[in-house]
Order: structure tokens, then sequence, then C-alpha cells
């Protein structure tokens, strides 16, 4: 497991159907090394605290294998780590094998995962997509948000260590497709 890009960006306002709306979501990498604090990265910060940020959502993580399902999906955008809003492009870390609780390490800071990624509009206006929402829900690829437990610092290239995995508890992938199935009416959760 490595840490493959850090993603960081400050909150700006867009025009987005005739209403002006500030979001974060344009993230972009950033070389050298970064420090964690207790509510985000060095250099970043949250658009709307009311959904994001906060000491059970202050990093947000989104696996690099997924990039190459979205090319296909959106073959006309071209996507660059941090794409998706995340603070951090893993490689070897998946939502069906990571759940709440887990702890993890990368250089001297530690998290704790705690809940997956749930899409709002922001994805749509990021994408120039009025289906993004919609088609991030389908494609059951949310990545996940990370508390923080320790303040270090964190380089791209630096491994992921996952220093414990919670038993008993729902992957981050099924809590994503139970709350699919009630946030969409209809939706299956199977």
């Amino acid at each position: 497991m490595k840490l493959m890009s850090i993603n960081v960006g400050l909150p700006r306002q867009v025009e987005w159907h005739g209403e002006t709306v500030t979001t974060a979501i344009f993230k972009l990498p950033v070389a050298g090394v970064v420090t964690v604090k207790t509510l985000n990265l060095e250099g970043d910060c949250q658009g709307d605290l009311t959904v994001h940020g906060g000491e059970r959502k202050a990093v947000y993580a989104y696996p690099i294998e997924h990039y190459e399902y979205w090319r296909a999906e959106l073959p006309d955008k071209k996507l660059t780590h941090g794409a998706f809003g995340e603070n951090l492009t893993t490689s070897g870390l998946l939502e069906t094998e990571v759940g709440p609780g887990d702890l993890l390490e990368i250089g001297t800071a530690a998290f704790t995962i705690t809940v997956p990624r749930m899409p709002c509009y922001k994805l749509g206006l990021r994408f120039e997509r009025l289906d993004m929402v919609k088609r991030f829900w389908l494609s059951r690829r949310c990545g996940f948000y990370m508390s923080v437990l320790r303040e270090g610092t964190i380089a791209a290239g630096n491994p992921i260590r996952l220093t414990r995995l919670t038993t008993d508890r729902p992957s981050i992938e099924r809590m994503f497709r139970t709350r699919s199935a009630t946030a969409r009416p209809g939706a299956s959760a199977t």
C-alpha cells in the first residue's frame, strides 16, 4: 500500500446553475512533505463544514485503482490525482477491505478510518455533469474519510501501514451500499 499523491485546495466561489456556491472540491497535487493537522492537511480547507471536515472527516482518501474505471466512464475528462476531491490518492487500500475503526499510518501521521464519502451535487459541479452524483452512487467507488489520530508529516511515495483491522464491522463499501439503498429509493443494497 502506498500514498500516490497528496492533493489540497482552498474554498472558492463558482457559478452553478445560476447560483454562486462555495466549494473546495478542486484539489491539486502538491510535491514535498505536507503537515497533517487534526482538522485537515497544510494548504487544504473544506468549503462546507456542515457536511465536510471536522474531526471525523478531516482527510478524504480515494483509491487510484478507481481512476481506470472513471477514465472509461468519462473519456472526455482529464482525470488527475485529486479529481474526486480527495486529499490522498492511495494505492492498495480499497473500500472493500477496510472499515470504520481501522488504523493506518503514513509517514509520521496516524489515521482512523471513519465513514464512506457520500456524494453531493458538487461532484456534478466539478465534472460539469448533472448525472455525476448518480454515477458515483452506482459505481460504489466512494473512497473514505479519516480522522487524524496523530499529527505528523506525509509525502507522496510514503508506504501506508495498516496497523489495526477492526473485527465485527462492515466494510466501507458495505456501508456505502447500505446508505445508497436508503438515499436512492428503489436501489438495492445487495
